[in-house]
């Protein structure tokens, strides 16, 4: 499909990361609310969720539009924390790993969700599957030191 290898090379771009963040997530945050659930922008490219967490140093809700890959038919799903391939961990990431215990807004439904970080093997394995899944993650990594942190989260 020619849309999506231009919106990859789009995404792959650093003015794309400088100004993505701060436009996207508002987008998808004011959508989702007016369609109550039902729509995130952004799901139109690549599927996604609004995820409810609770903030690693404030403790209150914290609500992040966020792309993610679905695993197991909505069971789970692969949350990657590329931040757009800009530098630092988004704080959604930290949130998580403070406070595992989350919800998503997933097509329209309120899922109580835990959250595990991935490491070794299994980070490897997900990681060449978020690849061949998004392509411009491998941009992402290429322009940050830090490790990418991918998270699945389930369904609790």
């Amino acid at each position: 499909m020619i849309g999506a290898r231009v919106v990859q090379k789009v995404s792959s771009t650093r003015g794309f990361a400088k100004v993505a963040p701060h436009v996207i997530p508002a987008l998808d945050r004011a959508v989702h609310r007016l369609t109550r659930g039902k729509v995130l922008l952004s799901a139109q490219m690549l599927p996604g969720v609004v995820l409810t967490s609770t903030g690693a140093r404030s403790g209150l809700a914290r609500r992040t539009p966020l792309a993610c890959m679905p695993e197991e038919e909505g069971r789970t799903w692969i949350l990657i924390g590329s931040n757009f391939g800009r530098d630092g961990h988004p704080a959604w990431t930290a949130n998580l790993l403070a406070h595992p215990e989350a919800q998503v807004s997933w097509k329209g439904a309120d899922i109580p969700v835990t959250a595990t970080l991935l490491t070794g093997e299994e980070r490897a394995a997900v990681w060449k599957t978020a690849l061949a899944f998004w392509p411009p993650y491998a941009t992402y990594q290429a322009r940050v030191e830090r490790e990418i942190r991918l998270f699945r989260i389930a369904r609790r």
